[in-house]
């Protein structure tokens, strides 16, 4: 045979091959990140030109959320689609359950190679291998910036030296330089960055020393808010609080306390500058594989954050900042590298397993309370959700947000505060027309001309939360204790 030939039905085959091949997924999840910390969202200072570049050759989900702001439950809603009620990770204390079904575990089923590296954040002190993954590294509690324990597939633990960021990065590069050709892969890379207590890598720790970073005018404009905000304001979660520890004496509410302010939120997006830069050391290696074009890569956040927003820090609140996260997505088989496209809709984090099945081609759950983005993104879903329910429960350990429930939907957004007893609730609510009032600066809760409205969303709510019990699942809550002024045990925090 000529070699011509040759060369033209090897390229068949190898063109066959590759397009039998399921896609790769590569899932990278940040701690703590607001949906408006990317240069592509829009920030004025934080450059991420590696993420945005995943945005301009894919998708950029304006409108992406998390179900309940807080780490874990948060996880475990990504892992298997389920609201927190149903499968029981409601703090940061539980594991998901082993026996619950996961989009790894399917993946992993189905002959992918399956890998999670860097923090797990689920079980606190546990760092044993968990199911679904053939490769697991990752260590206990929260790890740190710099020199963190880990520990491999229930090996020995081993302090590894340098920054977390860099750290995990290498560990993802070289399982990803061992994977075999013929075999598709799942990597889920887990950065404890933007969490607190805020450490850039030190070649960034003075990049923002330039930026003037006032409280937002809306910690300020609590007149129409729940008593419950106001006496957060001196607490671990309040702004003259003591900062996740940039600020040693408190509480403060000086005009000089407002440089402690400025000191965290420029070392908060000092971590994320490390975090762009593993984006494009993970983009550049599966390139230099082969495998760039076959891989659907995910970036995305587990939770919020509310940085000053209303007089708080942290998360747990049904407010903008806490629930909305970011979410970018590049698969140049679905959506073409040179016209990229902006998803408006609102997509939930209960929607990843239904979504990586569904374009993997592998079975879906059984059960989830997700829905697949896969026809959205290719060619738009008319039935697509207008409304979803978010939901947090009171912690003994971080006192400091009520019981909450809400409803979102593309304009209002409805917050109660149950007490946990079923008695009345005994904060006030609140009702922000978003479309209006998209930073929740007017509470409308108590606008006659809203009366009607409040009904309807609340109906709405208690609807929304009966359909997701009907798995013989309950809506539990403990009972609101109130806010209180002590400290989280260091341990935990």
């Amino acid at each position: 045979m000529k070699p011509t030939l040759i060369f033209f039905f090897t390229s068949i085959l190898l063109s066959l091959h590759l397009a039998a091949k399921r896609p790769n997924v590569v899932f990278i999840l940040t701690d703590d990140q607001r949906a408006t910390e990317l240069s592509c969202m829009g920030h004025p200072y934080l450059k991420t030109p590696h993420i945005d570049r995943l945005a301009t050759e894919g998708v950029l989900f304006k409108n992406h959320f998390c179900t309940t702001s807080l780490c874990s439950p948060s996880r475990a809603s990504i892992l298997g689609g389920l609201y927190a009620h149903t499968h029981g990770v409601v703090n940061n204390f539980t594991d998901y359950p082993r026996e619950l079904p996961t989009f790894p575990r399917q993946l992993q089923s189905e002959g992918y190679a399956t890998a999670y590296i860097g923090k797990w954040h689920m079980g606190e002190d546990d760092d044993s291998m968990r199911p679904g993954f053939e490769h697991f590294t990752t260590h206990r509690g929260q790890g740190k910036y710099f020199d963190t324990e880990f520990r491999t597939n229930n090996g020995p633990r081993e302090v590894k030296k340098g920054y977390y960021t860099t750290v995990v990065t290498d560990m993802a590069i070289d399982w990803l330089g061992k994977q075999q050709e013929d075999k598709p892969f799942l990597l889920m890379l887990g950065h404890k960055a933007p969490h607190s207590f805020y450490y850039p890598e030190e070649k960034y720790t003075k990049s923002f020393d330039h930026v003037r970073i006032p409280y937002p005018t809306s910690a300020f404009q609590l007149e129409d808010k729940p008593t419950w905000i106001k006496q957060r304001l001196n607490t671990w979660h309040g702004i003259y609080g003591p900062l996740f520890d940039w600020r040693k004496s408190f509480p403060d509410t000086s005009a000089r306390g407002m440089l402690d302010f400025e000191n965290m939120i420029r070392a908060y997006w000092g971590t994320l500058l490390s975090v762009d830069d593993s984006v494009g050391r993970i983009y550049a290696q599966l390139e230099s594989m082969g495998e760039l074009d076959n891989t659907l890569f995910i970036f995305t956040s587990d939770n919020g954050l509310l940085n000053g927003e209303h007089g708080m820090v942290d998360k747990r609140t049904a407010h903008e900042p806490s629930l909305r996260i970011p979410l970018v997505v590049r698969y140049p088989k679905l959506i073409s590298t040179t016209h990229p496209k902006v998803i408006q809709e609102q997509t939930l984090t209960l929607d990843f397993a239904s979504s990586i099945l569904d374009i993997c081609g592998a079975q879906p759950l059984a059960h989830t309370h997700g829905k697949s983005w896969k026809q959205l993104i290719t060619e738009g879903d008319p039935e697509w959700r207008t409304s979803w329910y978010y939901e947090y429960n009171y912690e003994h350990q971080f006192p400091y947000t009520p019981n909450v429930r809400a409803l979102r939907t593309d304009r209002y957004k409805y917050i109660r505060y149950p007490h946990g007893d079923g008695s009345p609730d005994k904060h006030m609510a609140e009702l922000y027309d978003l479309q209006q009032d998209p930073e929740e600066r007017h509470n409308l809760i108590h606008h006659d001309e809203h009366k009607q409205l409040i009904q309807q969303l609340r109906t709405e709510l208690n609807t929304k939360i009966t359909q997701t019990l009907r798995d013989n699942t309950e809506d539990n809550m403990p009972l609101d204790q109130g806010i209180k002024g002590k400290l989280p045990d260091k341990a935990i925090r």
